[in-house]
């Protein structure tokens, strides 16, 4: 796809923008700059934490580290990339090794969420907002991702399967009422948050939001993608929801698949 409008790599940036909205903000998982200090108080307090290059897409140099409940085991923290666990007897050792195995670049600690599951499958929710050719913004569809078997990412490119959000989410909602109820309150937030990113960067014009769904159903802003590919959207049966936004980018001057 060729970039137009507007392109923000850091995940740390978007974040910042974001926390300023305060009708955004209680779906924001907390989130630092990862430092040893940093991700060790955020690891007291909430037992799991990700961390990923501040830059970067498709899920790469993700990492999820958990400090280990239960006086039995003898490991007190873990981290897994990919599907490599690795165990640790103390934080030094578990954070001194953590440093090895990511890139040079800078890092950000984001609180966990314990994800919804599909078939014992983590999965997660991309939402898609577009300005229509009228320039308002428009939540043009939403899809579920699920993760590859023990896999901690849900990226198509990762090796994550797009999946009707219906399918992922009737175990937990039960009725198409809910059902329905709950995909408007999905695109109502995608909305707010690009008018809120719109607010600072005027020449947006297409954002994905990477939503994650924990056990009592809030929805957590994962990562804003002010760069997003639709294409995994031609996955789905229903073919009208991608041509529609295939249409969407065409004016917006994108190329898409």
């Amino acid at each position: 796809m060729r970039k137009s409008g507007m392109h923000i790599p850091s995940k740390w940036v978007k974040t910042k923008v974001l926390l300023k909205h305060s009708q955004i903000k209680p779906y924001i998982p907390k989130t630092r700059i990862m430092t040893k200090s940093a991700l060790y108080a955020m690891l007291k307090q909430y037992r799991m934490v990700y961390v990923k290059p501040i830059a970067g897409s498709f899920g790469l140099g993700v990492i999820r580290v958990e400090r280990v409940s239960g006086r039995d085991s003898t490991a007190k923290y873990r981290y897994q990339k990919g599907t490599k666990v690795r165990t640790f007897r103390d934080y030094d050792s578990m954070y001194n090794s953590l440093l090895k195995t990511k890139s040079r670049i800078l890092y950000i600690a984001q609180r966990g969420i314990e994800l919804l599951k599909y078939q014992n499958r983590r999965f997660d929710i991309r939402v898609m907002v577009q300005k229509d050719p009228r320039g308002q913004w428009e939540a043009t569809g939403v899809i579920g991702r699920q993760a590859q078997a023990k896999k901690i990412v849900t990226n198509f490119h990762n090796g994550g399967k797009p999946l009707p959000l219906s399918v992922l989410l009737k175990p937990h909602l039960h009725s198409d009422g809910r059902m329905a109820a709950y995909t408007r309150k999905l695109k109502s937030l995608g909305i707010r948050i690009s008018k809120a990113m719109n607010k600072t960067y005027p020449k947006m014009n297409m954002i994905g939001i990477d939503v994650g769904v924990g056990k009592d159903l809030k929805p957590w802003i994962i990562e804003v993608n002010t760069n997003p590919d639709p294409y995994i959207f031609n996955k789905l049966k229903d073919k009208s929801i991608y041509r529609k936004m295939y249409r969407y980018a065409r004016r917006l001057g994108r190329r898409v698949r």
